[in-house]
């Protein structure tokens, strides 16, 4: 019997793990359906940011309160399934609590630090939990995350408050069974949350013990090799990728906006066309019409996203009632990657299709309401950047297709004519001065 069961789980993780790692490999080939962009300099000042930002998550200690708890659950849920790797070799080696002889009486501490953290996730998810769904917070009650989005959140929120109630209850029956001196359940020594249920278990039928310590062992382990594939498919894979989005992150100045070097080019051999070179050709395109224009680094955005929604809340545009979401910028640009990524899984490369990420995902009405105030970058607490997606599909607006409003246009003819916004020649810009010393 002990066989087949080693033989079950190891064929459950072998298969976790392999459907896994194929999304995983899936995600990265998408990212890398972007442009080139090389984010490699300041090594020493990206390794503080990914151990600032990611790890200690300094942004949102704007909350302190929401920042202590989210701290728990994402530390607590990380430490707590270093214990996952002694689950993984008893199941495949029929063995229980494998460390123990190993490490003695430390174990017993490791396994009371584990508790610690994992009543502390509990209670911090049920805190969340009651404050998504009844506080009403507006970034929470945005069209943004209707539907699936607003599902996956509470899913998330329940999913850890099961695994932890799992932990605690497969050893608290554990302890029950050892104070009972069931065969093959070593004496560890009292567990300091779960402990405080064990002499009521003990109570109970020592096969009846098992089959609960037995039935919660296994769901829990095979509730964490489950979440391990739900997380691709989550806003959740911001666990795993606010590390490289945050050591990747940009370094130039908040709000610089990146030159187009294309333009720039043709201005200059316009004006000196002996520096032009022999092979000097015209850019392809200007801006992004679809995500395969966008740099590698707004797709690794995209699929880091929490949708936590501080980006929305801090844009003005949102606030005054606009069409723009920084948030849903972030879920668009996702959603229509992952249809492509599904393009390419079906057919090895991917074939054109009718849509494209500017006008099918995002709308003309949503791009000219950004006032590029950088409010939303500022606000990320895993360095997302959605005005880098905005002013490439905005760019592709104007300078691809000529779409623009009547007053942009007007501008634009000033600048090209008049050097200036205003529709005045150069030389009579002075002019105002001159009035000025007649009165």
């Amino acid at each position: 019997m002990q066989i087949v069961q080693q033989v079950l789980f190891a064929l459950c993780f072998v298969g976790a793990v392999w459907f896994f790692s194929k999304k995983v490999k899936e995600i990265r080939r998408n990212i890398f359906l972007g442009l080139n962009e090389d984010l490699t300099d300041n090594p020493g000042v990206r390794w503080k940011n990914m151990l600032l930002l990611a790890f200690g998550q300094k942004k949102m200690f704007k909350n302190p309160l929401v920042a202590v708890m989210h701290l728990f659950v994402y530390v607590g849920f990380v430490i707590i399934n270093i214990e996952v790797l002694e689950i993984v070799l008893d199941g495949l080696l029929g063995t229980h609590r494998l460390f123990f002889p190993l490490l003695g009486s430390f174990y017993s501490f490791l396994i009371n630090s584990f508790e610690i953290l994992a009543l502390l996730v509990l209670v911090s998810c049920v805190i969340f939990l009651v404050r998504r769904n009844g506080l009403k917070l507006k970034r929470f009650l945005s069209n943004d995350l209707n539907g699936w989005p607003r599902s996956d959140a509470n899913y998330i929120l329940i999913t850890e408050i099961v695994l932890m109630s799992l932990f605690l209850l497969m050893n608290a029956t554990d302890r029950a069974l050892q104070l009972n001196g069931a065969d093959h359940y070593h004496d560890t020594g009292n567990f300091v949350i779960s402990g405080l249920f064990a002499s009521s278990l003990a109570a109970l039928s020592e096969s009846s013990l098992i089959a609960i310590e037995r039935s919660a062992w296994w769901l829990h382990i095979l509730g964490i090799l489950a979440f391990l594939n739900y997380l691709p498919w989550s806003k959740h894979l911001h666990i795993l990728l606010a590390f490289p989005n945050a050591w990747y992150a940009r370094l130039t100045n908040t709000g610089e906006m990146t030159n187009m070097t294309s333009v720039q080019n043709e201005v200059k051999y316009m004006m000196q066309p002996e520096l032009a070179p022999t092979d000097a050709t015209p850019p392809s395109k200007f801006g992004a019409k679809d995500v395969f224009d966008l740099s590698w680094k707004s797709l690794l955005d995209a699929y880091s996203c929490t949708e936590c929604g501080r980006c929305s809340a801090a844009c003005p545009a949102n606030t005054t009632g606009k069409l723009l979401s920084p948030r849903k910028i972030m879920m668009s640009t996702r959603d229509r990657l992952e249809e492509v990524g599904r393009n390419i899984n079906a057919n090895k490369e991917f074939v054109a299709d009718s849509k494209t990420l500017l006008n099918d995902y995002i709308t003309v009405e949503e791009l000219r309401a950004c006032t590029t105030c950088n409010a939303c970058v500022e606000e990320c607490p895993v360095s997302i950047n959605p005005l880098s997606i905005i002013l490439e599909l905005r760019r592709s607006l104007i300078m691809e297709d000529s779409n623009a409003p009547g007053e942009w246009n007007a501008m634009f003819s000033n600048v090209e004519n008049n050097f200036a916004p205003w529709k005045f020649s150069p030389d009579e810009r002075d002019k105002w001065a001159e009035e000025l010393e007649q009165s």
